[in-house]
């Protein structure tokens, strides 16, 4: 039953995008993880910039590393 959060920058994202981004999301981790397409859940949570090392660095990247399989760049 996975759960995908993307957090990001408000930006317009329209309706096709984001079914195409959960279609690719839910594709990578049927094939990855071994689970099946309806188990998959995705959200996207718009962060406003001024808020983002205290929402999104500060706990989730920093405070977590053992969980952080990608490490951004700008770190």
């Amino acid at each position: 039953m996975p759960h995908v959060n993307i957090k990001h920058f408000p930006e317009e994202v329209t309706d096709e995008q984001k079914r195409a981004l959960a279609e690719s999301i839910s594709a990578a981790l049927v094939e990855h993880l071994g689970t099946r397409d309806g188990a998959v859940s995705v959200t996207l949570e718009p962060v406003e910039k001024d808020a983002w090392n205290a929402t999104v660095v500060e706990p989730e990247i920093q405070g977590r590393p053992d969980l952080l399989i990608k490490r951004p760049d700008y770190l």
